[in-house]
């Protein structure tokens, strides 16, 4: 029954899409401005460090019972998964930087927005594709892991896997797991192929010309 897979899928990899770009942009943008106002790096990074350890499968039934039984537990807990990681990986892009290019910028009196858009941004780029590589396939446990503590939804493959262990279906458990790692491969190779593309014409590290 290829459709009844292809439906769940679509519910799943919908979550986990919307909550891992929820998740990464938030990230970006916090990254950005720890990186400018140090107090706030220091504020915040304990607090992501703790969010990064707390087993969100424990917490899950609780952000369940918060957002309700449809696609919100699904965005929050993606975004909650793939937060951590993106935004460690964003400051360190934001950090890696060519001195030399630096050093001409701060020449020419470049402000720091255009410091961020023609020098900092682009040479973060390996560092964000590095991340989104990560954090898209994780995002799908995130949306998966929603669905198993969340009874009232009715689609998802994780909800098609408890259904049908509950039974003793485990054909359908397998292909339910295969599918999830066919989508958790082709978000990987698409993040793969988009990081050739835009890397190479952008992510040289050196100062943009545009």
């Amino acid at each position: 029954n290829p459709s009844l897979f292809a439906r769940n899928a679509l519910t799943t990899l919908g979550g986990a899409l919307v909550g891992a770009l929820c998740g990464m942009g938030s990230a970006f943008v916090l990254a950005v401005l720890m990186f400018y106002v140090r107090f706030v790096e220091r504020a915040i990074m304990p607090l992501a460090v703790v969010l990064n350890v707390t087993p969100l499968v424990a917490v899950a039934p609780a952000l369940v019972v918060a957002f309700g039984f449809g696609m919100t537990p699904k965005y929050v807990i993606a975004s909650l998964l793939v937060f951590f990681p993106f935004l460690v990986n964003s400051l360190a892009g934001l950090r890696s930087v060519d001195r030399r290019a630096l050093d001409v910028l701060t020449t020419l009196h470049a402000s720091r927005t255009e410091v961020l858009w023609r020098l900092r941004l682009p040479s973060s780029l390996p560092y964000l594709f590095a991340a989104g590589r990560i954090c898209l396939p994780l995002s799908l446990v995130g949306a998966v892991v929603a669905e198993f503590v969340a009874p009232g939804e009715a689609k998802g493959l994780g909800t098609l896997v408890v259904t049908a262990a509950s039974l003793g279906n485990l054909g359908t458990v397998y292909a339910a797991v295969a599918v999830l790692a066919f989508l958790g491969v082709a978000m990987f190779a698409a993040v793969a192929v988009l990081q050739r593309l835009v890397v190479g014409r952008f992510g040289s590290g050196s100062v943009s010309s545009s």
